[in-house]
């Protein structure tokens, strides 16, 4: 019984005797990791650029939906027949040109009844006139009451009245008349008619749409900003770092299935309010459309170009990494990779942009950067294609 009590004991410390061996050969190990594998496997192969203050032109990508510049519903302006529609619909068509016609009797007919009355008040006014004038006349020799010269005098006045409203109730009937035939409001491509020839045509709200035209030349596409964005970019032109290219306007190129629209297009809107909703500004571009290659509700990318940076610094996105902390990026001192916290900034077509963490001259890993700790010795060997953006950056 006594040897089976010893066991166990020396079971015990035997496993205490491995674990205290292990923790020592642990403490005695190299805790660096350079010690790890800079000095076992020797400095490790890296690419860098010598990042130099650039002008940078800004070119910014956003989803748009197109929109007609104007469109507009047509309506008649009298009730009546619809006897005929005289265009081709979906087909384009030119301000002032006809497209229905309605039944132009009955206002033929009142157009004549104003006329009429015009003659009949303009007799009645002559008669008027020659009666004031023997009145006045009479009074002046005090041939007449005071009173018989005051009716004469309101007589020819109301005959003057009379004319007048029956000349307005002529204009009223010739535009009446002229409203028979429904033109086109504007230049544009027609939608569908509403109504049939042969329907009762009312002028209410539910009774007198005809059809719609739609101005496709120019057309408008409609983006959104992000207000965040746009708040930089007015900083940055408040302080100088960012100015415009050119004048002081944004240019625009549209993209859709796969290919780039033919002509530039100019950014002519941004509102002055953000949307509660989605937190971004609405934009607008307006592009020229002559040959209605474009047409309303088309989902397409817009690339908007036209504000330069100045004196600011780029790097490849391959450079450019992200932790827990945020953004990184390892730059060469003295043989070892140093690890340096930067502010990026938006991504461009030289690279991407970084808005603080880095001054002239700085040497910044582009390749191998995966490879890298903090203190790792390095072997540089700059690429041709790194060695050119970087001279191109530099020179701009």
């Amino acid at each position: 019984m006594k040897f089976l009590d010893v066991q166990p004991a020396l079971s015990r410390g035997r496993w205490w005797l491995i674990f205290i061996a292990a923790w020592l050969a642990g403490c005695a190990g190299p805790k660096d990791p350079q010690m790890q594998q800079g000095h076992l496997q020797g400095p490790v192969s890296v690419t860098t650029i010598k990042v130099m203050p650039a002008t940078v032109p800004m070119v910014d990508e956003y989803a748009g939906r197109t929109a007609g510049v104007r469109e507009v519903e047509v309506r008649a302006r009298v009730s009546g027949i619809l006897l005929e529609r005289t265009y081709v619909e979906g087909e384009r068509v030119d301000a002032g040109d006809v497209l229905f016609h309605i039944d132009p009797q009955p206002f033929a007919v009142a157009l004549n009844r104003a006329e009429a009355r015009v003659e009949e008040a303009r007799a009645n006014l002559r008669g008027t006139t020659r009666d004031w004038e023997r009145t006045r006349a009479l009074f002046a020799d005090n041939a007449i009451s005071q009173r018989e010269r005051d009716d004469a005098l309101s007589a020819w006045e109301l005959a003057k009245a009379q004319l007048a409203t029956a000349e307005a109730e002529l204009n009223a009937a010739h535009i009446d008349l002229g409203y028979t035939s429904v033109r086109a409001p504007i230049s544009g491509i027609t939608s569908r008619e509403v109504r049939s020839e042969g329907s009762l045509i009312g002028t209410g709200p539910s009774e007198s749409l005809l059809t719609s035209i739609t101005q496709l030349d120019p057309i408008y596409v409609n983006f959104a900003i992000p207000s965040t964005e746009l708040a930089r970019q007015r900083k940055l032109l408040a302080s100088g770092a960012l100015r415009f290219s050119e004048k002081e306007s944004l240019s625009a190129d549209l993209y859709y299935g796969g290919e780039r629209y033919g002509a530039t297009g100019v950014v002519s809107f941004t509102d002055s309010h953000v949307d509660m909703d989605t937190g971004t500004i609405r934009a607008r571009a307006i592009f020229p459309n002559p040959d209605a290659e474009l047409l309303p509700g088309q989902f397409v990318r817009l690339r908007v170009h036209g504000l330069v940076r100045e004196g600011a610094f780029v790097v490849p996105e391959t450079a450019v990494m992200q932790d827990a902390d945020g953004t990184y990026l390892f730059v060469v001192q003295g043989g070892q990779a140093s690890k340096r916290r930067v502010t990026p900034g938006p991504v461009t077509e030289s690279g991407w942009l970084i808005d603080a963490g880095l001054k002239t001259g700085d040497e910044v890993v582009v390749e191998g950067v995966v490879k890298l700790q903090p203190g790792m010795a390095v072997e540089v060997a700059e690429s041709e294609d790194m060695a050119a953006l970087n001279v191109a950056e530099a020179g701009a």
